[in-house]
């Protein structure tokens, strides 16, 4: 798949978030090892723990539909400054690929990493 589709992707499903608190828009668009392409956006909520990162929305969106290998994501935010993905996203991340690329975009910056550099040590009941 073009880099360039899911960038766009990402993007698009930003416009979709629902960041009434932080005012922090987020898109990803999760590609899986099959060729399927899943999106997702946050959604907050008042109760903030209650709320779900775009990275998540897209990984529980592919899992519901039976995809649980994943290849790339791209994860996308309307700002200037470069963010990186939470704990929890990460963790969730590493349980479904331990070679997942990740882009991650702002307005003024890029950066292209692996789920193992954010996340060399991952909790799994699964040791390889």
């Amino acid at each position: 798949m073009d880099k360039n589709l899911l960038i766009k992707m990402a993007k698009i499903a930003s416009q979709n978030a629902y960041a009434p608190f932080s005012g922090f828009k987020v898109g990803a668009a999760l590609l899986t090892k099959s060729g399927k392409v899943f999106t997702g956006c946050n959604v907050e909520n008042s109760s903030y723990g209650l709320s779900n990162c775009a990275e998540r929305t897209a990984v529980f969106k592919a899992v519901s539909e039976g995809e649980m290998e994943f290849s790339e994501i791209v994860i996308y935010a309307d700002s200037d400054k470069v963010f990186s993905p939470c704990g929890a996203c990460r963790q969730v991340l590493s349980e479904f690929s331990s070679d997942l690329k990740i882009t991650i975009i702002s307005n003024k910056e890029t950066i292209e990493t692996t789920i193992n550099e954010l996340l060399p040590l991952k909790f799994t009941l699964h040791r390889n």
